[in-house]
């Protein structure tokens, strides 16, 4: 009888003791669950689990169904969800590094986007470990064009236009074109142009195919202006109570999340537009003098402002980024 209860109470502590093994998160993240960023987060979770012989299980929450964007940040700093998804530019307020990757045509295209990146990553580490933090890993939007119900030839043809802003470098450039702005984020974007509340913004091909700008918006401009990030983080406490090798695993999925997703990125560009063209809108490059104006009135004041207010570290991010 004794060796019966001894061999219950095993069979009984093997699927509970099993059971506490496998640690839980939740990954929040604003973006739908077949946007490409949200499809390399599943894969990266995939191979997390499968790596960590199934001791860590991230569940992933797309769509802003768990926490709304700008919620997300504040979540996993305070131990509300162990990781999640974030677009730094929103962030910007907060600390000026966050912005370095919203500024308007200080880096074009992917390779100045990666060398950027080399050369605001330390800073950005730092500052997230201040904050109970540690970033996993980054991969960019594709380039940021201009969206518009009418055509646009110059500057002029933004004054007065309802424009969707989603982090304080939107916001900013509305005012310098004379635009109205709008917060208005990725979630809400399909409806407020179904209602009018926007009529201009700009954003990247993907979230313009997302939010099927095409059914309510016919031109974009290729303009390339700049290559937001979003950086999937994990909050610091969650991250060292893991064991040294599920910590690897997460870390090493990371890297391969990294790579892949910037890949990713610039092959769904290109599809992205292709889709637009295919769903009736007009894909255009910007004219000489638009592209001449948005470089003089909005990319070099903008820089010069966040050179001042991003002191010390925004300086010594982009000496280093052109060197």
């Amino acid at each position: 009888m004794l060796m019966k209860t001894s061999a219950a109470a095993l069979v009984l502590c093997g699927v509970a003791c099993g059971a506490a093994a496998q640690t839980k998160w939740d990954l929040p993240s604003a973006y739908p669950a077949t946007n490409f960023h949200t499809e390399n987060i599943a894969q990266f979770v995939k191979d997390v689990e499968q790596a960590s012989g199934g001791k860590l299980k991230i569940t992933v929450h797309a769509n802003a169904s768990l926490f709304k964007a700008p919620e997300i940040k504040r979540a996993v700093q305070s131990s509300q969800a162990q990781a999640g998804e974030i677009l730094l530019v929103n962030y910007q307020n907060e600390w000026q590094g966050f912005g370095a990757d919203g500024l308007p045509f200080l880096a074009n295209g992917y390779a100045e986007a990666r060398k950027l990146y080399a050369a605001q990553k330390p800073v950005l580490e730092k500052k997230l470990a201040s904050q109970n933090i540690r970033l996993l890993y980054t991969v960019p939007w594709s380039p940021q064009g201009l969206y518009a119900r009418k055509p646009v030839n110059s500057l002029a043809d933004l004054k007065g236009t309802k424009w969707r802003a989603y982090s304080p470098a939107t916001s900013r450039i509305a005012d310098l074109v004379g635009a109205q702005p709008v917060t208005v984020q990725a979630a809400e974007l399909s409806q407020a142009m179904a209602t009018g509340v926007v009529d201009t913004f700009m954003t990247s091909s993907s979230t313009g195919y997302d939010s099927r700008t095409y059914e309510h918006i016919k031109y974009y401009y290729n303009l390339q202006a700049w290559l937001p990030k979003n950086a999937v983080i994990v909050n610091k406490e969650a991250f060292d109570a893991l064991d040294k090798p599920t910590q690897e695993a997460v870390l090493k999925a990371a890297a391969a999340a990294e790579e892949r997703g910037w890949k990713v990125s610039e092959q769904k560009d290109a599809e992205y537009l292709a889709l637009l063209k295919k769903n009736g809108m007009q894909v255009l490059d910007p004219s000489p003098a638009l592209k001449s104006e948005m470089r003089k009135v909005v990319g070099e004041p903008m820089l010069a402002e966040w050179l001042k207010q991003a002191a010390p570290e925004g300086p010594q991010v982009v000496d280093a980024y052109r060197k």
